[in-house]
């Protein structure tokens, strides 16, 4: 089935043998920094896929939305959950759609077929959608190089910004909540470390546990990546702001790119040279700050943005029936040879 090397390793023996995988697999690529082509010899290898929804999925009662391998940093979603993505223009798929030939591990006909489909995804909701996660990594870069410089209760609520500004995001991945089903709010702690926490009210009712976890999780990460990026004492740790102030630059050039020309254009050819760069720390300050020709590529790039916004031709909204068209069609066939 599979070509590449890679795959063939047994750590990666999951995909043949899980039975939401195997034969359902239409697609497989190596995705973060190797498809930028921002990859050095510290990045690691992190693969996305798409799977078929089984019959049973389809037609019958079971649920079933994505499969997750930690070790091997691999996510391969269901047909059906990767289109809810798709229709969103969620970054970190959309941009499945757009990878170089090589990149691809994996691809049968109705994955080549879905990569030709593209198009019917993109519309104006990328200006939200790219939008605010470049704000999210800004927030993210400027609150690890700031907050050292805070007293805790200030701390807290740029950690408290950042999961709200994350939250639009997160509920496009999940089930959406009743308004005010989760509310999120600083107030004083009982805890002798902290003058102020966050706080969480919950009057979810019948929501699915499985989503409710993966909210938490998303959380739980961006509190996670929050304590992370605040250490700047080792050389890592400055590695990994760079790396953050280098996809907050590639978010705007994928946006501008999709708003524009209306492609996806996941390997930044054209930009390499400033992406790596930046990456590298070239735009870093001694203090471990950044320099304001970074700044200035920020503020270029998001006038960049909001002038695509407003001259580009895609539609306000994906052409639904389009899209629901190619769903029955592949989900179809799934019925009919008795996935």
């Amino acid at each position: 089935m599979y070509t590449s090397e890679l795959l063939k390793n047994k750590e990666y023996d999951f995909l043949r043998t899980n039975e939401h995988l195997g034969e359902r697999i239409i697609m497989l690529g190596l995705a973060g920094s190797y498809a930028y082509g921002t990859n050095n010899e510290n990045s690691d290898i992190d693969i996305r896929g798409v799977a078929l929804n089984r019959s049973c999925e389809l037609i019958g009662l079971a649920n079933y939305e994505q499969y997750v391998d930690d070790n091997t940093d691999t996510t391969i979603y269901t047909f059906n959950k990767i289109i809810t993505l798709l229709l969103s223009c969620n970054p970190n798929t959309i941009e499945l759609l757009g990878m170089r030939t090589e990149n691809y591990l994996y691809l049968n006909e109705m994955g080549r077929e879905l990569i030709d489909n593209a198009d019917m995804f993109l519309s104006k909701r990328a200006i939200g959608s790219f939008g605010g996660y470049a704000d999210a990594q800004l927030r993210r870069l400027q609150n690890a190089l700031e907050r050292d410089k805070y007293p805790q209760p200030e701390k807290e609520v740029h950690l408290y910004n950042s999961i709200k500004n994350a939250m639009n995001d997160i509920i496009s991945h999940y089930q959406k909540y009743a308004e005010n089903g989760v509310k999120l709010y600083i107030d004083k702690s009982d805890k002798p470390e902290m003058e102020t926490e966050i706080f969480m009210d919950n009057t979810l009712k019948h929501y699915p546990l499985r989503d409710y976890v993966g909210i938490c999780n998303e959380m739980n990460n961006i509190v996670k990546d929050y304590n992370k990026l605040g250490r700047r004492n080792k050389k890592k740790d400055d590695d990994h702001l760079n790396k953050h102030a280098m996809h907050l630059l590639r978010l705007f050039m994928m946006a501008i790119d999709i708003l524009e020309k209306e492609k996806i254009n996941t390997y930044r050819e054209n930009e390499l040279d400033l992406l790596l760069s930046i990456r590298r720390g070239d735009y870093q300050k001694s203090d471990g700050t950044y320099k304001d020709d970074f700044y200035a590529l920020i503020s270029d790039y998001e006038k960049r943005l909001e002038y695509a916004a407003k001259n580009t031709a895609l539609p306000d909204e994906p052409d639904m029936n389009k899209v629901s068209d190619y769903v029955m069609a592949v989900n179809k066939k799934v019925i009919l040879n008795g996935y």
